[in-house]
């Protein structure tokens, strides 16, 4: 494992440490590509401040903060500036419009909310309604179709305790529509670690038998998470349990232009 593209900054008002100190873990666990995609701003009403994403008024700091190590840095290690964006409709050409102003090398999609984050539901409440499982599948087909994304971050984020047959019903598509459009799946090294609903064997191991590719994202929220599979207690296990192969993990950015 040569590279992570899922790495946050103390922007997002959930996370912790400095840049310097997640390239510095990175350079000292043998990366050779850190990319880092912390949640985007979103052009929201100005009445509604999002508690979980930076701000608009952060980005150029994000970008100017991250331009300057990738320069200090350069003879050890590849430094790429992205953001993790969740596919609203509503907000989606505004924002594309607002990154582009800046040199974003890449953005990977992280679908929270449904269908936004103000007026929709949280994928990761407990929910047995097929209803949003359904809605959660179409909103984030939708958005990898639109081709800008480099991977799908946490798929399997929506926490379905419904019938598996119901969630397998659903869940190909999504993994159908993954495999179509070359859009790598993230095995969340973050949720995992955290013990979280995800990554999930029955998700991981139906995307394996179908055929789709993946990317391991350590999903860092603080520098210690910036690590290898092998250093995470059991997660090799699960990788191998779940039949997925990410080889040294590098993937193909897709250009926002």
């Amino acid at each position: 494992m040569l590279a992570n593209y899922h790495t946050h900054t103390v922007r997002c008002h959930h996370a912790g440490g400095t840049e310097r100190e997640y390239i510095e873990a990175a350079i000292a666990k043998g990366f050779k590509v850190l990319g880092f995609s912390d949640h985007t701003p979103q052009p929201y009403p100005p009445q509604y401040i999002s508690g979980i994403r930076m701000l608009p008024e952060e980005l150029p700091g994000y970008v100017e903060t991250l331009c300057a190590l990738r320069e200090e840095y350069r003879e050890e290690i590849r430094i790429l500036i992205g953001l993790e964006v969740e596919y609203m409709p509503r907000y989606f050409d505004d924002l594309l419009r607002l990154i582009r102003a800046y040199p974003v090398d890449y953005i990977i999609q992280g679908q929270h909310f449904v269908p936004d984050e103000i007026t929709g539901f949280y994928a990761g409440d407990m929910t047995d309604s097929e209803e949003r499982l359904q809605s959660y599948v179409d909103l984030t087909i939708e958005g990898m179709k639109t081709g800008y994304f480099s991977y799908l971050a946490h798929p399997d984020l929506l926490y379905f305790t419904g019938p598996d047959a119901v969630y397998q019903n659903h869940m190909r598509r999504l993994i159908s529509a993954s495999i179509d459009l070359s859009v790598p799946l993230e095995v969340n090294m973050y949720g995992f670690i955290g013990g979280r609903w995800y990554p999930h064997e029955r998700f991981f191991s139906l995307a394996s038998e179908m055929g789709a590719s993946f990317v391991i994202g350590c999903d860092a929220h603080n520098p210690k998470i910036i690590a290898k599979p092998e250093e995470v207690p059991h997660f090799s296990d699960f990788l191998t349990k779940c039949d997925i192969r990410t080889g040294d993990n590098i993937v193909k950015i897709r250009p926002l232009a």
